[in-house]
């Protein structure tokens, strides 16, 4: 028998801003049973909670600072600890440098957990911009909208409750670019260390989500 096969196994999902990977997260979560770590969410969460490691968080996000490696990975630690033995976690853009590799391969073994597989969804430069920069969003409801893709009844105005549509910030062209050379910049390293450990895996993140969803699930049966 693997020496591993008694080891809960977790999923870590990677893909640059706009590639579905939201989408994707919820199909993998709701199909398997897996609990979806975001680190954002988590921070936010102990944040809230006002836990010590919260507290510590806190320090940095209040004046405007970057958590460190070391307060991100406590945090991850006490929220895979309440998951349990028994439940597969999801890791949803985390780690997202090598050093959080490395901690969390270190926090896996301690738990007696591993990382079965790391899936990588690519979607080129070009595809990603198109998706992101035609994005409006609802001000009211915050429904989502794609003035090509999936544009509304009317220009301008939300179908749901009549609520302007407006470009976020963060999607307009030069801030995507920076957002891409960020991610790319940061997660190469991140992935060349999951495929000397023969876990990446890479999926076309150009097709339409059902598809992707398909080739998620064939790799992981």
């Amino acid at each position: 028998m693997d020496k591993n096969s008694n080891k809960s196994q977790d999923l870590i999902l990677f893909g640059p801003p706009g590639a579905g990977k939201g989408t994707q997260s919820e199909m993998l979560c709701e199909r398997l049973g897996l609990f979806h770590l975001s680190t954002g969410d988590i921070l936010r969460e102990a944040i809230a909670k006002g836990t010590e490691t919260g507290k510590l968080a806190r320090q940095y996000t209040d004046s405007g600072k970057l958590v460190p490696d070391e307060v991100v990975m406590k945090i991850v630690e006490e929220k895979i600890g309440e998951v349990g033995g028994n439940g597969g976690v999801l890791f949803d853009g985390f780690p997202r440098t090598l050093p959080q590799a490395g901690s969390l391969d270190e926090v896996q073994e301690r738990g007696g957990r591993q990382i079965k597989l790391v899936i990588s969804i690519l979607v080129n430069d070009n595809e990603i911009i198109s998706r992101l920069e035609g994005r409006r969003m609802c001000r009211h409801c915050n429904r989502i909208y794609h003035i090509a893709a999936n544009p509304p009844a009317k220009e301008g105005i939300c179908d749901v409750c009549g609520g302007e549509l407006f470009q976020r910030n963060d999607d307009r062209r030069e801030v995507i670019q920076e957002r891409l050379k960020t991610y790319y910049a940061q997660t190469q390293p991140v992935l060349d260390h999951y495929r000397k450990k023969n876990l990446l895996k890479e999926v076309d993140g150009a097709k339409d989500p059902q598809e992707v969803s398909r080739q998620i699930l064939a790799i992981i049966a």
